[in-house]
């Protein structure tokens, strides 16, 4: 079946559009973006909410999208909203709406089911062979962190510690101010700091895995394959290599940024905040290289509602 999941995040409203069914791996069969950056709309008068303005803009954008997924021939889909709405204060009321103005009854992820199901999808893409899996994922508002050797994690954390959202808090000039540079990167390995016991008190990971724009990102600047190369290119990511990176983003624009290999327009403002991320988890986990995963949070949706379908029996063959 062809089916669509609608992630509402806190950078980018995504549907992606699979050929999928039990037993097998999804195929992508198109995608359809928008950027929003809801996190940094949060709180712009200082409340917590998301203006009338983003909120027309979300219901907008999520039309959009059902349309393609209808023009695309889906026959269900799967919507999720992740950090941006989560902790939005009119979380409901923007609910609301959005059902009333597109039939969509958009489902609320915890931060710790983000964590699970991004785990389920890095599990999944390496194997049982990777043994036991330490997964991060930095997202625009939160960062997950996931640990386990099954499917499901042993321990799992969200932390917010997004990408957009530490940019709109802490970082406004262009280039940031060291002072402030300097002061997040404080604030993100005291933060990081808090869970780190939770997970090294299981023994450390045979595999590290990170997921997410970010780190793709990250690896890319720092030499690993074009996405263009294909899904199954082995890219790294060393923490050596982004402790060299970390001080020459500080000192760029937005605009210098944006024109490094692989960055994104839309994500450039963000890359400082999210390479402190990478740094500090990759320091304090102890992480010298990590491996980019190209499943992340859409895939393992996907594959927890494949999980849950009924398998079509098999024909028996007729007794000769």
């Amino acid at each position: 079946m062809r089916l669509g999941v609608l992630d509402v995040g806190s950078n980018t409203v995504h549907l992606l559009v699979v050929d999928a069914h039990p037993g097998a791996r999804p195929l992508p069969a198109h995608s359809h973006k928008a950027e929003l950056r809801l996190a940094e709309l949060l709180g712009g008068d200082g409340d917590g909410a998301i203006g009338p303005d983003g909120v027309d803009r979300l219901v907008a954008t999520i039309n959009d999208a059902l349309q393609a997924a209808e023009d695309k021939g889906c026959e269900d889909v799967l919507p999720f909203a992740t950090s941006a709405v989560r902790e939005a204060s009119n979380a409901d009321q923007v609910l609301a709406r959005v059902r009333d103005e597109t039939g969509i009854d958009l489902g609320v992820l915890s931060g710790v089911e983000e964590a699970r199901l991004t785990f389920l999808a890095a599990r999944r893409w390496f194997g049982w062979s990777a043994g036991r899996l330490l997964v991060l994922d930095i997202g625009g508002g939160s960062l997950e962190i996931a640990y386990g050797i099954d499917e499901e994690p042993d321990a799992a954390v969200s932390l917010p510690l997004g990408a957009g959202r530490l940019t709109a808090e802490w970082l406004p000039g262009d280039p940031p101010d060291l002072a402030k540079v300097k002061a997040l990167r404080r604030h993100v390995r005291a933060r990081i700091a808090r869970s780190v016991g939770e997970f090294t008190r299981l023994g450390r990971p045979d595999h590290v895995v990170g997921t997410s724009k970010t780190f793709k990102q990250l690896a890319r600047i720092a030499g690993a394959a074009r996405s263009t190369d294909g899904l199954y290119v082995e890219r790294v990511l060393a923490r050596k290599a982004l402790e060299e990176w970390v001080p020459k983003l500080a000192a760029m624009t937005v605009e210098q940024r944006g024109a490094l290999p692989g960055v994104s327009e839309g994500r450039a403002a963000q890359l400082l905040a999210g390479a402190l991320v990478a740094e500090g988890a990759m320091d304090l986990f102890g992480v010298e290289e990590l491996e980019i995963c190209p499943w992340a949070l859409r895939e393992g949706v996907i594959l927890r509602r494949l999980d849950h379908m009924p398998t079509e029996p098999t024909e028996q063959a007729a007794p000769s």
